[in-house]
Protein backbone atom coordinates (compact mmCIF):
# COMPACT_ATOMS: atom_id res chain seq x y z
CA UNK A 1 0.00 0.00 0.00
CA UNK A 2 1.49 3.45 -0.71
CA UNK A 3 2.41 5.81 1.95
CA UNK A 4 0.57 9.04 1.86
CA UNK A 5 2.88 12.05 2.54
CA UNK A 6 1.98 15.46 3.41
CA UNK A 7 4.07 17.60 0.64
CA UNK A 8 2.29 20.85 1.07
CA UNK A 9 1.14 23.13 4.15
CA UNK A 10 -0.74 26.05 4.42
CA UNK A 11 -2.46 28.30 7.24
CA UNK A 12 -4.38 31.45 8.40
CA UNK A 13 -4.18 31.84 12.25
CA UNK A 14 -4.25 33.58 15.13
CA UNK A 15 -1.03 33.93 15.00
CA UNK A 16 -0.98 35.78 11.26
CA UNK A 17 -0.94 34.36 7.48
CA UNK A 18 0.95 31.53 6.59
CA UNK A 19 2.90 28.67 8.24
CA UNK A 20 5.92 30.55 9.21
CA UNK A 21 3.68 32.80 11.17
CA UNK A 22 2.18 29.80 13.12
CA UNK A 23 5.73 28.10 13.36
CA UNK A 24 6.78 31.12 14.98
CA UNK A 25 4.27 31.66 17.06
CA UNK A 26 4.57 27.70 18.43
CA UNK A 27 7.49 28.85 20.15
CA UNK A 28 6.66 32.15 21.29
CA UNK A 29 4.08 30.21 22.62
CA UNK A 30 2.16 33.85 23.99
CA UNK A 31 -1.15 34.50 23.08
CA UNK A 32 -4.76 35.59 24.20
CA UNK A 33 -8.14 36.31 23.07
CA UNK A 34 -9.57 39.09 22.35
CA UNK A 35 -13.17 40.45 22.64
CA UNK A 36 -14.89 40.02 19.15
CA UNK A 37 -15.59 43.47 17.20
CA UNK A 38 -19.54 42.30 17.04
CA UNK A 39 -22.11 45.23 18.68
CA UNK A 40 -24.24 42.38 18.48
CA UNK A 41 -21.74 39.74 20.72
CA UNK A 42 -24.98 40.56 23.30
CA UNK A 43 -22.97 37.46 25.73
CA UNK A 44 -21.01 37.67 28.70
CA UNK A 45 -17.81 36.18 27.39
CA UNK A 46 -17.91 37.34 23.42
CA UNK A 47 -14.07 36.10 23.47
CA UNK A 48 -11.78 34.65 20.86
CA UNK A 49 -8.89 34.16 19.32
CA UNK A 50 -8.95 36.06 15.86
CA UNK A 51 -6.92 36.46 12.63
CA UNK A 52 -5.26 39.77 13.17
CA UNK A 53 -7.24 42.14 10.82
CA UNK A 54 -3.39 43.11 8.80
CA UNK A 55 -3.95 39.51 7.70
CA UNK A 56 -7.50 39.10 6.87
CA UNK A 57 -7.91 37.96 2.99
CA UNK A 58 -8.42 40.58 0.54
CA UNK A 59 -11.36 38.02 -0.96
CA UNK A 60 -12.78 37.13 -3.19
CA UNK A 61 -16.19 38.30 -2.24
CA UNK A 62 -17.58 35.91 -4.61
CA UNK A 63 -17.26 33.14 -6.75
CA UNK A 64 -19.20 32.34 -10.26
CA UNK A 65 -21.49 34.67 -8.43
CA UNK A 66 -22.62 33.17 -5.21
CA UNK A 67 -21.13 35.26 -2.48
CA UNK A 68 -18.19 33.86 0.10
CA UNK A 69 -18.08 33.89 3.66
CA UNK A 70 -15.33 34.38 5.79
CA UNK A 71 -14.91 30.57 6.01
CA UNK A 72 -14.49 29.95 2.39
CA UNK A 73 -11.84 33.02 2.57
CA UNK A 74 -9.94 31.61 4.83
CA UNK A 75 -10.38 27.73 3.29
CA UNK A 76 -9.02 29.93 0.15
CA UNK A 77 -6.23 31.56 1.70
CA UNK A 78 -4.97 28.25 2.88
CA UNK A 79 -5.26 26.06 -0.08
CA UNK A 80 -3.66 28.37 -2.29
CA UNK A 81 -0.27 28.62 0.16
CA UNK A 82 -0.41 24.64 0.65
CA UNK A 83 -0.58 23.91 -2.98
CA UNK A 84 2.32 26.75 -3.79
CA UNK A 85 3.98 25.12 -0.75
CA UNK A 86 4.00 21.72 -2.94
CA UNK A 87 5.22 23.11 -5.87
CA UNK A 88 2.37 21.67 -7.55
CA UNK A 89 1.91 25.19 -8.89
CA UNK A 90 5.33 24.64 -10.63
CA UNK A 91 4.58 22.25 -13.19
CA UNK A 92 4.24 22.26 -16.72
CA UNK A 93 1.87 25.35 -17.74
CA UNK A 94 1.97 28.73 -15.78
CA UNK A 95 4.97 29.42 -14.04
CA UNK A 96 2.80 31.33 -10.88
CA UNK A 97 0.64 30.68 -8.36
CA UNK A 98 -2.96 32.07 -10.09
CA UNK A 99 -4.55 34.89 -8.22
CA UNK A 100 -7.97 35.08 -6.82
CA UNK A 101 -10.75 33.99 -9.63
CA UNK A 102 -7.59 32.12 -11.60
CA UNK A 103 -7.36 28.60 -12.13
CA UNK A 104 -3.76 27.06 -11.79
CA UNK A 105 -3.34 24.96 -15.02
CA UNK A 106 -0.70 22.77 -14.17
CA UNK A 107 -0.27 20.45 -17.12
CA UNK A 108 0.78 17.11 -15.77
CA UNK A 109 -1.50 16.41 -13.24
CA UNK A 110 -4.42 15.16 -14.01
CA UNK A 111 -7.48 16.78 -12.49
CA UNK A 112 -9.12 14.12 -12.18
CA UNK A 113 -7.08 12.37 -9.86
CA UNK A 114 -6.98 15.93 -7.69
CA UNK A 115 -9.59 15.72 -4.58
CA UNK A 116 -10.47 17.76 -1.93
CA UNK A 117 -11.54 17.01 1.38
CA UNK A 118 -12.24 20.08 3.73
CA UNK A 119 -14.40 20.41 7.00
CA UNK A 120 -15.91 23.24 8.85
CA UNK A 121 -18.31 23.37 12.01
CA UNK A 122 -20.09 26.46 10.96
CA UNK A 123 -19.00 27.35 7.44
CA UNK A 124 -20.32 30.68 5.92
CA UNK A 125 -22.45 30.87 8.54
CA UNK A 126 -21.69 34.82 8.62
CA UNK A 127 -23.55 35.61 5.51
CA UNK A 128 -26.90 34.03 7.48
CA UNK A 129 -25.74 35.90 10.30
CA UNK A 130 -25.92 39.16 8.28
CA UNK A 131 -28.62 37.99 6.36
CA UNK A 132 -31.04 37.63 9.78
CA UNK A 133 -29.79 41.15 10.65
CA UNK A 134 -30.05 43.27 7.64
CA UNK A 135 -26.71 43.08 6.85
CA UNK A 136 -26.87 41.05 3.62
CA UNK A 137 -23.55 41.25 1.25
CA UNK A 138 -23.31 42.95 -2.03
CA UNK A 139 -23.97 40.40 -4.10
CA UNK A 140 -27.95 39.74 -2.47
CA UNK A 141 -27.68 36.05 -3.74
CA UNK A 142 -28.34 33.35 -1.58
CA UNK A 143 -25.51 30.92 -0.55
CA UNK A 144 -25.00 27.73 0.72
CA UNK A 145 -23.39 27.80 4.38
CA UNK A 146 -21.10 24.94 3.39
CA UNK A 147 -19.88 25.50 0.29
CA UNK A 148 -15.62 25.27 1.26
CA UNK A 149 -14.69 22.27 -0.79
CA UNK A 150 -16.36 23.22 -3.43
CA UNK A 151 -15.00 26.46 -3.86
CA UNK A 152 -11.41 24.92 -3.32
CA UNK A 153 -12.27 22.60 -5.39
CA UNK A 154 -13.60 25.12 -7.97
CA UNK A 155 -10.31 27.84 -7.73
CA UNK A 156 -7.93 24.49 -8.67
CA UNK A 157 -10.10 22.66 -11.21
CA UNK A 158 -10.20 19.85 -9.29
CA UNK A 159 -12.67 16.94 -10.83
CA UNK A 160 -11.88 14.30 -8.72
CA UNK A 161 -13.99 13.91 -4.85
CA UNK A 162 -14.90 17.26 -3.54
CA UNK A 163 -16.68 16.41 -0.09
CA UNK A 164 -17.14 19.05 3.02
CA UNK A 165 -17.26 16.75 6.27
CA UNK A 166 -18.94 18.85 8.77
CA UNK A 167 -18.88 16.40 12.49
CA UNK A 168 -18.46 18.99 15.00
CA UNK A 169 -14.44 19.30 16.13
CA UNK A 170 -13.78 15.99 15.06
CA UNK A 171 -14.49 17.07 11.68
CA UNK A 172 -11.23 17.97 9.92
CA UNK A 173 -9.54 14.59 11.38
CA UNK A 174 -12.38 13.10 9.55
CA UNK A 175 -11.42 15.28 6.08
CA UNK A 176 -7.63 14.32 6.58
CA UNK A 177 -8.14 10.33 6.83
CA UNK A 178 -11.08 10.57 4.28
CA UNK A 179 -7.98 11.98 2.01
CA UNK A 180 -5.81 9.32 2.93
CA UNK A 181 -8.39 6.48 2.10
CA UNK A 182 -8.93 8.11 -1.35
CA UNK A 183 -5.11 7.85 -2.44
CA UNK A 184 -4.61 4.63 -0.80
CA UNK A 185 -7.95 2.86 -2.47
CA UNK A 186 -6.58 4.63 -5.29
CA UNK A 187 -9.06 6.91 -6.48
CA UNK A 188 -6.95 10.31 -6.07
CA UNK A 189 -3.33 11.14 -6.36
CA UNK A 190 -3.53 14.01 -4.78
CA UNK A 191 -6.15 15.63 -2.01
CA UNK A 192 -5.96 19.06 -0.50
CA UNK A 193 -7.19 18.04 3.10
CA UNK A 194 -7.75 20.25 5.89
CA UNK A 195 -10.34 22.55 8.12
CA UNK A 196 -11.45 26.19 8.20
CA UNK A 197 -13.62 28.03 11.01
CA UNK A 198 -14.50 31.39 11.20
CA UNK A 199 -15.98 33.87 13.76
CA UNK A 200 -20.09 32.90 14.08
CA UNK A 201 -22.11 34.52 16.42
CA UNK A 202 -24.91 31.78 16.72
CA UNK A 203 -21.86 29.33 17.86
CA UNK A 204 -20.18 31.68 20.54
CA UNK A 205 -23.38 32.80 22.19
CA UNK A 206 -24.96 28.91 22.24
CA UNK A 207 -21.76 28.01 24.06
CA UNK A 208 -22.17 30.72 26.01
CA UNK A 209 -25.91 29.87 27.10
CA UNK A 210 -24.06 26.32 27.62
CA UNK A 211 -21.32 27.94 30.51
CA UNK A 212 -18.79 26.37 28.33
CA UNK A 213 -16.67 29.78 27.67
CA UNK A 214 -13.62 30.55 30.11
CA UNK A 215 -13.38 33.58 31.16
CA UNK A 216 -9.73 34.67 30.58
CA UNK A 217 -7.92 31.88 27.88
CA UNK A 218 -8.14 28.25 26.95
CA UNK A 219 -6.63 26.60 29.41
CA UNK A 220 -6.32 23.13 28.93
CA UNK A 221 -5.89 20.39 31.56
CA UNK A 222 -5.53 23.40 33.99
CA UNK A 223 -6.91 23.09 37.53
CA UNK A 224 -9.00 26.33 36.94
CA UNK A 225 -10.22 25.84 33.69
CA UNK A 226 -13.91 26.77 32.90
CA UNK A 227 -14.79 25.93 29.93
CA UNK A 228 -13.12 26.45 26.05
CA UNK A 229 -12.36 29.64 24.21
CA UNK A 230 -12.66 29.26 20.44
CA UNK A 231 -10.28 30.67 17.99
CA UNK A 232 -10.55 30.97 14.21
CA UNK A 233 -8.74 30.15 10.54
CA UNK A 234 -7.86 27.71 8.39
CA UNK A 235 -5.27 24.35 8.31
CA UNK A 236 -4.74 22.72 4.51
CA UNK A 237 -2.49 20.00 4.36
CA UNK A 238 -1.45 18.21 0.63
CA UNK A 239 -1.93 14.88 0.64
CA UNK A 240 -0.16 13.09 -1.84
CA UNK A 241 0.84 9.52 -2.86
CA UNK A 242 4.31 8.41 -2.33
CA UNK A 243 4.55 7.24 -6.22
CA UNK A 244 3.22 10.37 -7.50
CA UNK A 245 5.57 12.49 -5.42
CA UNK A 246 8.28 11.00 -6.19
CA UNK A 247 7.59 10.60 -9.90
CA UNK A 248 7.12 14.71 -10.05
CA UNK A 249 10.13 15.16 -7.98
CA UNK A 250 8.28 17.19 -4.69
CA UNK A 251 10.67 19.10 -3.11
CA UNK A 252 9.72 19.42 0.40
CA UNK A 253 8.16 15.56 2.45
CA UNK A 254 6.85 16.99 6.01
CA UNK A 255 6.18 13.46 7.16
CA UNK A 256 3.14 10.71 6.06
CA UNK A 257 -0.35 10.21 7.48
CA UNK A 258 0.88 6.69 8.53
CA UNK A 259 -2.66 5.97 10.66
CA UNK A 260 -5.88 6.46 11.82
CA UNK A 261 -8.87 5.53 13.79
CA UNK A 262 -12.25 6.01 13.95
CA UNK A 263 -14.59 5.70 16.81
CA UNK A 264 -18.23 6.47 18.31
CA UNK A 265 -18.88 6.66 22.52
CA UNK A 266 -22.68 6.05 21.40
CA UNK A 267 -23.02 7.63 24.87
CA UNK A 268 -24.37 11.25 25.00
CA UNK A 269 -24.95 13.81 22.54
CA UNK A 270 -22.60 16.36 24.30
CA UNK A 271 -20.61 14.38 27.17
CA UNK A 272 -17.64 12.21 26.93
CA UNK A 273 -18.38 8.83 27.81
CA UNK A 274 -16.36 8.93 31.57
CA UNK A 275 -14.15 5.59 30.77
CA UNK A 276 -12.76 6.51 27.46
CA UNK A 277 -12.76 3.42 26.20
CA UNK A 278 -13.87 4.35 22.87
CA UNK A 279 -11.18 7.56 22.56
CA UNK A 280 -8.87 4.72 23.73
CA UNK A 281 -10.36 2.45 21.04
CA UNK A 282 -9.19 5.07 18.43
CA UNK A 283 -5.76 5.56 19.96
CA UNK A 284 -4.84 2.26 19.47
CA UNK A 285 -6.00 1.81 15.83
CA UNK A 286 -4.26 4.52 14.58
CA UNK A 287 -0.92 3.75 16.70
CA UNK A 288 -1.25 0.12 15.27
CA UNK A 289 -2.31 0.96 11.47
CA UNK A 290 0.90 3.01 11.82
CA UNK A 291 3.10 0.49 13.07
CA UNK A 292 4.17 2.52 16.08
CA UNK A 293 3.16 0.01 18.45
CA UNK A 294 1.14 0.22 21.40
CA UNK A 295 2.13 3.94 22.24
CA UNK A 296 4.10 2.98 25.37
CA UNK A 297 7.05 2.72 23.72
CA UNK A 298 9.21 6.01 23.29
CA UNK A 299 12.65 7.13 21.65
CA UNK A 300 13.58 6.94 18.41
CA UNK A 301 11.25 4.42 16.33
CA UNK A 302 8.39 5.24 18.95
CA UNK A 303 6.18 8.13 19.93
CA UNK A 304 7.49 11.14 19.98
CA UNK A 305 4.44 13.38 20.99
CA UNK A 306 0.59 13.97 21.31
CA UNK A 307 -1.13 16.74 20.30
CA UNK A 308 -3.95 15.97 22.26
CA UNK A 309 -7.68 17.23 22.07
CA UNK A 310 -8.24 18.81 25.61
CA UNK A 311 -10.35 21.85 25.09
CA UNK A 312 -10.56 22.79 28.80
CA UNK A 313 -14.03 21.66 29.71
CA UNK A 314 -13.88 19.89 33.31
CA UNK A 315 -15.01 16.54 32.15
CA UNK A 316 -13.03 16.17 28.58
CA UNK A 317 -9.63 16.89 29.53
CA UNK A 318 -10.42 14.45 32.82
CA UNK A 319 -11.03 11.56 30.73
CA UNK A 320 -8.49 12.25 28.00
CA UNK A 321 -5.59 12.58 30.72
CA UNK A 322 -6.26 9.14 32.30
CA UNK A 323 -6.55 7.20 28.58
CA UNK A 324 -3.33 8.72 27.75
CA UNK A 325 -1.46 8.64 31.09
CA UNK A 326 -2.16 4.90 30.58
CA UNK A 327 -1.39 4.36 26.76
CA UNK A 328 1.84 6.73 26.37
CA UNK A 329 3.00 7.56 29.40
CA UNK A 330 5.54 9.90 29.66
CA UNK A 331 4.80 11.35 26.20
CA UNK A 332 4.97 15.00 25.87
CA UNK A 333 2.01 16.87 24.94
CA UNK A 334 1.62 19.83 22.99
CA UNK A 335 -1.59 21.70 23.65
CA UNK A 336 -2.55 23.70 20.06
CA UNK A 337 -5.65 24.84 21.85
CA UNK A 338 -3.84 26.61 24.65
CA UNK A 339 -2.07 28.30 21.81
CA UNK A 340 -4.71 29.37 19.37
CA UNK A 341 -7.95 28.44 20.96
CA UNK A 342 -10.68 25.85 20.18
CA UNK A 343 -10.96 25.95 16.28
CA UNK A 344 -13.95 24.04 16.00
CA UNK A 345 -14.30 21.88 12.48
CA UNK A 346 -10.82 22.81 11.96
CA UNK A 347 -8.82 21.72 14.96
CA UNK A 348 -7.99 18.64 13.84
CA UNK A 349 -6.43 20.61 10.62
CA UNK A 350 -4.60 22.78 12.88
CA UNK A 351 -3.44 19.79 15.11
CA UNK A 352 -2.47 17.56 12.43
CA UNK A 353 -0.21 21.03 10.43
CA UNK A 354 1.66 21.32 13.94
CA UNK A 355 2.52 17.52 13.96
CA UNK A 356 3.97 17.95 10.57
CA UNK A 357 5.73 20.86 11.47
CA UNK A 358 7.25 19.23 14.10
CA UNK A 359 8.28 16.42 12.84
CA UNK A 360 9.99 18.29 9.86
CA UNK A 361 11.65 20.21 12.05
CA UNK A 362 12.19 17.50 14.86
CA UNK A 363 11.48 19.69 17.77
CA UNK A 364 8.86 20.38 20.47
CA UNK A 365 8.03 23.69 20.56
CA UNK A 366 7.40 24.93 24.50
CA UNK A 367 3.43 25.01 25.60
CA UNK A 368 1.22 27.93 26.28
CA UNK A 369 1.91 28.68 30.10
CA UNK A 370 -1.84 27.82 31.73
CA UNK A 371 -1.45 28.15 35.40
CA UNK A 372 -1.46 24.88 38.03
CA UNK A 373 -2.13 21.76 36.38
CA UNK A 374 -4.96 19.57 37.33
CA UNK A 375 -3.49 16.60 39.56
CA UNK A 376 -6.37 14.47 37.80
CA UNK A 377 -4.74 15.08 34.28
CA UNK A 378 -1.36 13.63 34.35
CA UNK A 379 -0.04 14.61 31.39
CA UNK A 380 3.04 16.18 30.66
CA UNK A 381 3.10 19.54 29.16
CA UNK A 382 6.53 20.51 28.90
CA UNK A 383 7.10 24.46 29.20
CA UNK A 384 10.25 24.42 27.31
CA UNK A 385 11.54 23.86 24.01
CA UNK A 386 13.35 20.19 23.10
CA UNK A 387 14.65 17.68 20.27
CA UNK A 388 12.06 15.26 19.50
CA UNK A 389 13.10 11.84 20.72
CA UNK A 390 10.42 9.36 18.79
CA UNK A 391 9.33 8.68 15.03
CA UNK A 392 5.54 9.36 15.46
CA UNK A 393 3.03 12.06 16.61
CA UNK A 394 -0.58 10.95 17.59
CA UNK A 395 -3.56 14.12 17.36
CA UNK A 396 -6.80 13.53 18.61
CA UNK A 397 -9.67 15.23 18.20
CA UNK A 398 -13.34 14.14 19.37
CA UNK A 399 -17.09 15.68 18.91
CA UNK A 400 -19.95 16.49 19.86
CA UNK A 401 -21.94 13.13 18.96
CA UNK A 402 -19.60 11.23 20.87
CA UNK A 403 -17.50 11.14 17.11
CA UNK A 404 -13.57 10.04 17.56
CA UNK A 405 -10.71 10.04 15.48
CA UNK A 406 -7.21 9.61 16.22
CA UNK A 407 -4.24 10.10 13.47
CA UNK A 408 -0.58 9.07 13.90
CA UNK A 409 1.96 11.13 11.49
CA UNK A 410 5.55 9.45 11.13
CA UNK A 411 8.42 11.44 9.67
CA UNK A 412 9.40 11.13 5.67
CA UNK A 413 11.00 8.05 5.02
CA UNK A 414 14.88 8.57 4.11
Amino acid sequence: MDDVLVTGLGALSPLGAGTGAFWRGMHKADTAPTRVPDPLAHMDRPLMYLVPEADLPDGPEEQDGLPLGRGSRFALAAAREAVADAGLAALPGPAALPGPGERPEAKGLDPRRVAVALSTGMGDTDLHEGWWTGEAPASGRWAPPFPLASVVGGWFGAQGVNTCVSNACAASGYALSVGADLIRSGEADVVIAGGAEAYSRVALACFNRLGAIDPERCRPFAAERRGTVFGEGAAVLVLESATHARARGARTVYGRLAGAGWSCDAYHATAPEPSGEQIERAMREALREAGAGSGAESGSGGLGFVIPHGTGTERGDVVESRVLDALTPRTPLYSVKALIGHTGGAAGAFAALAASLMLHHRTLPPNVPVGEQDPECAVRLPSGSAPMTGAYGLVNAYAFGGNNISLVFGEAAA
